[in-house]
């Protein structure tokens, strides 16, 4: 399974890199992002970077594979487009860009991909409430556990990846 992850690029305390290495590691048995690229590594898995031209300079060296987009409505299309399924972990509002994409792609029914937002340190509490207030007013469409799975640890989230592809 093909697993984009949306996150921050920053040096973040330990209560986020925790879970972050975790779940790189849980990925490797079946800033954040050098966190998670460094356990894929570490645990054996395919590491592919999808990078941007004016932070190129910046891109991990020595991934499987790496593409550089003209810009970022581009790089988002490439790491959907070559995900199975995405999961968003903490991050500011490149994160918070990416993750409302992908739920508004697929509250239209653009793509059915699972989507899941690891919680770490409850970090998504009030976007979470945002949420439910949208689906209760009527802003969602669809019900809101179709849209998004809340885990609250990374083995929970990589649970609902396995199950949602039958890979359990």
């Amino acid at each position: 399974m093909n697993i984009c992850v949306f996150l921050s690029a920053a040096d973040l305390d330990e209560r986020y890199t925790r879970p972050a290495r975790e779940f790189a590691e849980l990925l490797g048995k079946v800033g954040l992002m050098k966190v998670v690229a460094d356990g894929v590594r570490e645990a054996g898995g395919r590491l592919l970077g999808v990078s941007v031209e004016f932070l190129a300079a910046k891109a991990r060296e020595g991934a499987d594979e790496m593409v550089i987009a003209g810009d970022l409505a581009e790089r988002k299309a490439l790491l959907l487009e070559k995900a199975d399924a995405v999961v968003i972990m903490v991050g500011g509002t490149g994160t918070l860009d990416e993750a409302t994409e992908i739920l508004e792609l697929k509250k239209h029914g653009h793509t059915d991909k699972p989507v899941v937002l690891l919680n770490t340190a409850g970090f998504y509490d009030g976007l979470k409430e945002q949420f439910r207030r949208m689906e209760d007013e009527g802003f969602l469409p669809l019900p809101l556990t179709e849209l998004v799975f809340f885990a609250e640890e990374p083995v929970g989230a990589l649970a609902y990846l396995e199950e949602s592809q039958g890979t359990q």
